[in-house]
Parts: C-alpha cells; structure tokens; sequence
C-alpha cells in the first residue's frame, strides 16, 4: 500500500503535510456549549482560505477535518457545516462539537468565501455579493477545473492541497495527533482521497462518494470537477483509494438508491482483502442503507456515533 499511496501522490502531484501557516481570528462566537470561530490563513499559492473552528467547552476530546458537499450550492461551503444555513443533515460541526469534538471547516475552492466574481478576481462575500445567476456560479467552477487542466494542473491537486493544509492548521492547534476527516457527496470524495494519501488521517468517514470509475463511466453516472483527472482510470479506481486508508480506520456509507454510491459493495468488497491481510478486517466499516442520495437522519446518527468513537481514542 506504501508503494500504491507514492503512485498516486506522484500522479496527483499534491503536498502533503506542509506546515501550519499563521491563523488569524476575524471573530468568535459563543454557542451553548462550544465556541465557533470564523479564522483565515494563507495557503502557499497565496490564496486566502476561510474556515469555521468549533471548539467544546472543556478539554477536546478528539480533532476532525469535515469538509462540506457540493449540492450545486457555490455559496455555500463551511456555513453548511456550521449549521449557519442549507441542510440540517449536513450540520456536523455543532453535534460534534457538543460530543467534546473539535472541528474544522474550511470552504474548498470556489465555494462561499472563495466564489470568485467573473472577470475580477474578486472573492464574494457569503449571502451577500453573489454571481448573478447559478449559470455564472457553474461557470466559476468550471474555470477553477479547466484552466488548471490546460496549464497541465488539477482541481483535485488543489483541493487536496488545502485539504491537507487544514489538517495541519488542525493538528497546531489542537496539539492532537489523532485526526479525522468527514464528508458527504464532494466532501465525501475529498476526504476518501485526503485519508488516502495523507497518513495523518487516522480515521475517515465517507459517505454518498464511493462509486467505481468503472461503474460511472459504464453508466453514464456524472463525474464531479474534481474528478476530471486525465488518465486517472487507466491506471487506478476508487478501491485503490480505499486500500490506501489500510490499516487506518474508515466509515463508508452508502445508499442502495444513489447512483454516487452504486456499487459502493464492490468497491468495498475489493479493498476488504486489504484490510482483511494486514490483520485488521474491522477497520474497514461499510453503512449500506435504503434511500438516496442526501443524508437521512439515521445516517446522520450514525456517522456521529462512529466519529465520536473514533475520537474518544485520540
């Protein structure tokens, strides 16, 4: 797994485990029973990334990264986690939080505090500036996608990026070793790919994001952005990715009616023979459940329930 992890960082082209940057507080607020704080820092490219910290009362019980969906909803990222607005099924970070769990939520690129305004560069800032129409929010995002491709760069190399970025951020600051990632749908495919390639991730959960290339392509089943990854199929598949978490803990969880997760009992199946030879088939958890794609809120519990075990080992 060591020698697939190196391929596929190699391919990727990402950085991993860069040092934490200086974090500035823009404010706190105190909730009952946790404080959020909105913070910014910069990443190496220069680019200002905004994310939300929830912190307990008391001592942190454990630390995760929870990284936010897609839902063709640009603005909306780290609010969502937050609570703050969209889904209540989504609102990881206060449950958490109030489980004695610190979380961080930062936006991914093009999404709420880093939606760009077209033709300035300018960021937009959240409820308030937005583009004139979802038309002009998908085209946003197609850019940040096609115009790292034809300058030979990735979307996903970038979010990976930040992704592992904001666990640096995390790991300073909590001073804890033991992190998790979370994430539904494009949060879900993120922190498959962060769990896997960046070995800090003691624990993951994924959900509404493991489905075979194999499976979508031979479906017609859309591909997110991010997953515009030249030459990525011919090469490897989303149970590689799995493998990789080896023999470090993950959730996956997955709907019986969700074309995002259609074959997810393959995909498992396949890396389970991983888990299974390195002495640790239980680290490999698979939630298959009837339902669609958002989260339901017996999904939602029991994501919180195996993350707040997860932590409590921290």
């Amino acid at each position: 797994m060591d020698d697939l992890r190196e391929s596929l960082r190699s391919f990727l082209n990402v950085s991993l485990s860069v040092p934490a940057p200086k974090v500035h507080s823009i404010y706190e607020v105190k909730e009952d029973g946790y404080t959020r704080s909105l913070i910014r820092y910069v990443a190496p490219d220069g680019e200002e990334i905004k994310a939300f910290l929830l912190e307990p009362d008391g001592d942190s019980q454990g630390a995760i990264l929870a990284l936010h969906q897609h839902n063709s909803q640009w603005e909306m990222g780290k609010g969502e986690i937050a609570g703050l607005a969209g889904d209540p099924q989504q609102a990881f970070g206060p449950t958490l939080a109030l489980r004695g769990i610190t979380v961080l939520a930062p936006d991914a690129i093009g999404f709420e505090s880093r939606m760009k305004k077209a033709g300035t560069g300018a960021s937009l800032a959240p409820n308030l500036d937005r583009p004139n129409s979802s038309a002009e929010s998908w085209l946003q995002y197609y850019n940040q996608m096609a115009h790292r491709l034809v300058q030979g760069d990735l979307l996903m190399k970038k979010i990976l990026d930040d992704s592992s970025l904001a666990l640096s951020v995390l790991q300073e600051h909590t001073k804890i070793e033991r992190l998790g990632t979370i994430g539904h749908s494009f949060g879900g495919i993120t922190a498959l790919f962060l769990a896997a390639l960046d070995t800090r991730v003691a624990y993951a959960c994924t959900s509404g994001a493991v489905c075979s290339f194999q499976h979508k392509l031979a479906n017609g089943t859309g591909l997110e952005m991010s997953l515009i990854i030249p030459g990525f199929a011919e090469k490897y598949d989303v149970d590689d990715l799995v493998c990789c978490v080896a023999p470090r803990e993950i959730l996956v969880v997955s709907a019986t009616d969700d074309p995002q997760s259609a074959d997810a009992d393959n995909v498992v199946k396949n890396a389970f023979k991983e888990f299974a030879s390195l002495g640790c088939p239980g680290h490999l958890e698979h939630l298959r459940v009837s339902g669609g794609h958002p989260l339901d809120p017996a999904r939602f519990d029991a994501i919180i329930e195996w993350v707040a075990t997860q932590a409590a080992r921290s």
